[in-house]
């Protein structure tokens, strides 16, 4: 699988190393954009937006993000080989200096879950992490994802701490870490995404690894602030959420956030994806 990218008529404007970063799910990149997408990209002041499951193909994602295109936004893609299934993105303020697809593991070249690229001296990802389900193949595709993912990020991790590049991975990564990411912590305690062998692997990411979780170092304390609502009952109008998108950065990067927000549509019906945008502004 390759990265594409989808350049734009207008020059985008020249930056160093990005200062706000916004990551989100848009559920369907084709829907979201019809629903206010666009609008958003219009408004934001983001220097790179993370976009997961897109489910388009890049004639399709390039058709659809055209208004952002024309007007100076840069693009670069990893579509799934499974036509409207996954598929990452990562939009920029100027062209990304490198871009690389995939975490080394043949499994999931081709899946459309991971998109790296570098900006300067900082290499901003684009993750969509299987979400699972007990007791099927799902479930299993996510533990095989989870031990070869891990490799990646220790290695990753260990470059930055020998002087290499910081980083960051935005993304959904399907796993509230503590009970403060989810609003009903002790019904979900047998369900993916709060299993507690995934609880212990991101546990590991931040501890083991090195990693942080950028938001959750900001808002120590608070419940969320949750990223992701169930289209069903009422879950948004009662912030019946999980907190599952996230800003992971090598310690170099957070160091340097200074501001972190979620941002939740102000009703139900203004929301453009079931998820909604994280954006960190770094120093």
């Amino acid at each position: 699988m390759r990265a594409r990218e989808l350049a734009s008529t207008v020059s985008a404007t020249v930056l160093g190393v990005p200062h706000i970063i916004t990551t989100v799910n848009v559920n369907g990149v084709r829907a979201a954009a019809k629903k206010g997408l666009l609008e958003w990209l219009t408004a934001t002041d983001a220097d790179v937006v993370c976009l997961q499951e897109t489910r388009a193909d890049d004639k399709q994602l390039h058709g659809t993000l055209a208004p952002a295109l024309d007007a100076g936004w840069s693009v670069v893609t990893a579509e799934s080989a499974v036509k409207g299934r996954n598929g990452v993105a990562l939009l920029s303020r100027r062209p990304a200096d490198a871009v690389r697809v995939g975490h080394g593991d043949d499994e999931f070249a081709d899946a459309g879950r991971y998109l790296e690229a570098d900006f300067g001296e900082l290499t901003v990802a684009s993750l969509y992490l299987p979400s699972g389900e007990v007791g099927t193949e799902r479930q299993d595709e996510k533990e095989r994802f989870l031990d070869s993912f891990g490799a990646h990020l220790a290695r990753t991790a260990a470059a930055a701490a020998a002087g290499g590049r910081d980083a960051v991975v935005c993304g959904d990564w399907n796993i509230a870490h503590t009970e403060l990411d989810l609003k009903n912590h002790k019904g979900n305690v047998k369900n993916s995404g709060f299993l507690p062998h995934e609880r212990a692997w991101m546990g590991s990411v931040f501890g083991e690894h090195g990693w942080v979780d950028v938001v959750r170092g900001l808002h120590p304390d608070l419940p969320g602030p949750y990223s992701w609502w169930s289209y069903r009952g009422k879950a948004f109008d009662n912030d019946s959420g999980w907190r599952i998108d996230y800003q992971v950065a090598t310690p170099g990067l957070a160091e340097r956030a200074k501001e972190a927000v979620v941002e939740r549509a102000a009703t139900y019906d203004q929301r453009w994806s079931d998820h909604a945008p994280v954006t960190v502004q770094y120093r």
